[in-house]
């Protein structure tokens, strides 16, 4: 039967009246208790000529569920947090979860600001925090939270986590960009970011060490995650370490800058310097000449994130509290 007229301020008490029964009944109908069958059709008679749908809010203060996942985000125009959204919000659809994203522009006090707004509202059922840092103030507002969390891109003992291989990543993409060079140069990000600061510049090194080759100070620079710092980084290695070779990057978007400059500046990649980059976006495979990398599962992390937290939120048992996802790298044409 179609509705009649859809009322959206018709509320529990008047479905009650028109259906000549009291309010607790209607409740126990909606949340699927005993009604007998005479008063379970005449209210299922009204709600049908009404259109009545009960409220989200209204569901939860019955249940105390949401059915509503908070997720944090770095930033929303990155083309690795946009495959984490991609996987997350498949999985969570398909389990019946409605997403709010709250975006904090990499501004780590907001993050936490975000965790304690969750915590206190109980606006949400879980949450999920793709992390840049986990400071002793993110360490605080997790545990505070009163609902299930899954960190996404760091690993940490304070929660479940799913993360990168980050160290591996870099130091079997800088054994490649090593060969047939002597002078390697190293734009890295930040180390209070761990996982792409501290362990791709350690991976960085580690390769360097075992080529027998020691990286000078003026050969390593941080970059923030955009083309134009890595422009920026990569003219200021061109004017500080000349005879640089190769020029290892943490993220693609440096390497992108990277790129850039070495073609404004008259150099020839790969022949005079090779170039690679971490992530494998999109753009990886059609800038000219096409970039060496590697490719990180940030989909299938998403939807792994995903999981986990369901499993938590509906009581799962045997949920694993961290997982660390396999890479491959990527050999293009920026490379010997």
């Amino acid at each position: 039967m179609v509705a009649e007229e859809v009322n959206v301020n018709m509320d529990i008490n008047q479905i009650a009246q028109m259906a000549g029964v009291s309010r607790a009944t209607v409740s126990r109908y909606l949340n699927d208790g005993y009604v007998s069958q005479e008063k379970r059709a005449a209210i299922r008679r009204v709600i049908e000529k009404t259109g009545y749908v009960p409220s989200r809010q209204a569901k939860s203060l019955r249940t105390g569920k949401t059915n509503v996942v908070g997720v944090i985000i770095p930033k929303i125009n990155s083309a690795s947090v946009s495959r984490m959204i991609a996987g997350i919000t498949m999985v969570l659809n398909e389990a019946g979860y409605q997403v709010i994203l709250a975006n904090t522009d990499n501004d780590a006090s907001r993050e936490v600001e975000f965790l304690r707004l969750f915590a206190e509202k109980s606006q949400v059922d879980g949450v999920i925090l793709i992390a840049t840092v986990i400071t002793p103030e993110h360490r605080e507002a997790i545990s505070a939270l009163p609902v299930p969390i899954v960190v996404l891109g760091q690993e940490t003992d304070c929660c479940a986590c799913v993360y990168q291989d980050d160290y591996n990543a870099m130091h079997d993409l800088a054994s490649i960009a090593l060969r047939d060079v002597h002078h390697p140069a190293y734009i890295g990000v930040f180390e209070d970011d761990v996982a792409v600061g501290q362990m791709r510049r350690k991976g960085f090194l580690a390769a360097c060490a075992e080529a027998g080759i020691e990286v000078p100070e003026r050969a390593m620079r941080i970059a923030d995650f955009t083309v134009d710092s890595g422009y920026e980084q990569a003219e200021a290695l061109l004017e500080n370490y000349p005879e640089l070779d190769v020029i290892v990057c943490a993220t693609d978007s440096i390497a992108y800058g990277a790129l850039t400059c070495l073609r404004e500046y008259g150099h020839v990649v790969p022949d005079e310097v090779a170039v690679t980059g971490m992530d494998d976006s999109e753009i990886s495979q059609i800038v000219t000449p096409t970039l060496t990398t590697v490719h990180l599962h940030y989909k299938t992390s998403g939807a792994e994130t995903a999981r986990m937290l369901v499993g938590f939120m509906t009581g799962e048992e045997s949920v694993p509290r961290k997982v660390k996802m396999s890479c491959e790298v990527v050999a293009r044409n920026s490379t010997r």
